[in-house]
């Protein structure tokens, strides 16, 4: 393998080591418990390795939810003609709820999830960060269909609600006590549902722009 190969192999590694050392310790202590430095000396990384992965202590809450933000953007510009921005970003929406159950039960409640309804920082980052993709989402929409900005908005807000339904159902489900299997057992034919919905509107409310089309 190249040398740069392995560079980015290296800090992939790193950063997913430090991803789940904070989620073990959030999930042992809660968020507001746990600093940066402690996160650092049980990763067994300098304070600045952090740092550098993740800039601010929300992004090793966040950080999972922003690129997952950036792939349905990328889904939803790269679409065929065919497809709606709902059901362009389908699979990839049902897959990430089947992969909670992959997630170690020892991180689990130190994922978003469960840290919202614990913690009322994580509460307010979600909220947050929900807001920020249905703008993200509504650009992206914008750019590759013909619809109003004001129905883009919406459809953004939509899709963006998806994502807040599933993080907030997990959350209150996992303080019940359910394992990820039991959680992303119940939310998969949930979230089929929304995205049926959803899909049956977007696909009367406008078609891709023939820009897009010519671009696809």
């Amino acid at each position: 393998m190249p040398s740069s190969g392995l560079r980015e192999l290296k800090k992939a590694r790193t950063r997913q080591l430090i991803a789940d050392t904070a989620a073990r310790l959030f999930a042992e202590r809660g968020y507001e418990q746990v600093s940066v430095s402690e996160v650092a000396r049980e990763a067994e990384v300098a304070e600045q390795t952090v740092y550098n992965y993740f800039p601010t202590k929300e992004q090793l809450v966040t950080d999972r939810e922003q690129r997952i933000q950036d792939r349905l953007c990328d889904l939803i510009r790269s679409r065929p003609p065919a497809l709606n921005p709902a059901a362009a970003v389908r699979e990839f929406v049902l897959e990430g709820v089947d992969g909670i159950r992959d997630i170690p039960p020892e991180l689990w409640r130190g994922e978003i999830g469960y840290l919202a309804v614990i913690s009322p920082t994580i509460h307010r980052l979600v909220l947050a960060l929900v807001e920020r993709q249905a703008i993200a989402l509504a650009s992206a929409i914008s750019d590759t269909t013909d619809v109003s900005p004001e129905v883009a908005k919406l459809q953004g807000i939509a899709l963006s609600s998806v994502f807040q339904i599933i993080i907030s159902e997990a959350g209150l489900r996992t303080q019940k006590g359910h394992s990820p299997t039991k959680v992303a057992r119940a939310l998969h034919p949930i979230v089929e549902r929304i995205l049926d919905e959803l899909d049956r509107w977007f696909s009367v409310s406008g078609a891709p722009r023939a820009s897009h089309r010519r671009r696809t």
